[in-house]
């Protein structure tokens, strides 16, 4: 007996942004697909974006629907491999968080009002030496 378990990254976002062999055919293929990966994944991508922003909105529909949507939503073609899209914490980000005993929200718009002179000085307040 053959395990025929469609993967997530070579399967199903294949089948919605490449080609049109539809994959979601059983319950435990709907298993596979996880709509937070798959629309993380696709929202990199301008042409999409809209479209993994309708089913962010509509996190409630069934995953079936949610896939069907995405597969007659997005043109086909062979998209270029685009990588996640990650948070970069500013610079000196935790040592405002320390000098100030805030959160990380409120340093970021400390940061934008600060000048270097007073980072400087924070900077040296903050240090613990050796």
């Amino acid at each position: 007996m053959t395990d025929n378990k469609k993967d997530l990254f070579k399967d199903i976002i294949p089948s919605l942004t490449e080609n049109s062999k539809y994959q979601i055919e059983t319950s435990d293929d709907e298993k596979n697909y996880v709509p937070f990966v798959v629309n993380k994944s696709l929202s990199a991508h301008i042409d999409i974006i809209l479209l993994c922003n309708e089913m962010n909105i509509y996190s409630f529909l069934d995953k079936k629907l949610q896939y069907d949507f995405l597969f007659h939503g997005i043109k086909k073609y062979k998209r270029r491999y685009q990588k996640w899209l990650k948070y970069n914490e500013p610079k000196n980000i935790d040592t405002i968080k320390e000098y100030y005993s805030c959160s990380s929200k409120k340093a970021e718009e400390y940061l934008k009002i600060l000048s270097d002179e007073q980072l400087e000085y924070i900077k040296e307040k903050i240090n613990k030496g050796g």
